[in-house]
């Protein structure tokens, strides 16, 4: 590829895609998908996500094996999520001898806009055999209340 700066495909995979002289965007033709804001540092990866919407809460889970919990940072704000960490390379042998690297080693982030607010106090995240699980219940908003305006 003729470009200084390498593309998010050639800094996952370490090679350059097939159709070298495609000038899009980094989407290589994929859909955007729902609500979600794909943002990330130009040297971060982009963490793949599964969003699911119940009645009660947002879950959000992603594979982040090889990565400790506290290599993990989760922001939760009301409408938004972001998660970001760093995934650290345990290289048993040199790179030049590596005959095949696919795996990502390095930064990555993700944000994920939602679309209903959230519980950002009662939000819970836990990793299970390398799977992420971000549980965000919904803000329970107070019933509306109407009063009764009395004479003086």
């Amino acid at each position: 590829m003729s470009k200084e700066k390498k593309s998010f495909f050639e800094r996952l995979t370490g090679s350059e895609p097939e159709n070298a002289d495609y000038e899009g965007g980094e989407n290589y033709g994929l859909p955007n998908i729902g609500s979600e804001e794909k943002t990330y540092d130009e040297e971060d990866g982009q963490l793949a996500v599964d969003v699911f919407q119940g009645k009660n809460e947002v879950i959000i889970q992603s594979i982040v094996a090889g990565v400790k919990p506290d290599d993990l940072d989760i922001s939760i704000n009301k409408d938004s999520v972001t998660i970001r960490g760093k995934r650290e390379s345990n290289r048993l042998v040199e790179k030049e001898d590596a005959v095949c690297q696919e795996l990502y080693w390095g930064g990555f982030s993700r944000t994920i806009s939602l679309s209903e607010e959230i519980d950002a106090e009662n939000s819970e995240a836990s990793t299970k055999n390398g799977i992420l699980t971000i549980r965000l219940p919904f803000l329970r908003k107070a019933p509306v209340k109407k009063i009764r305006v009395q004479e003086e």
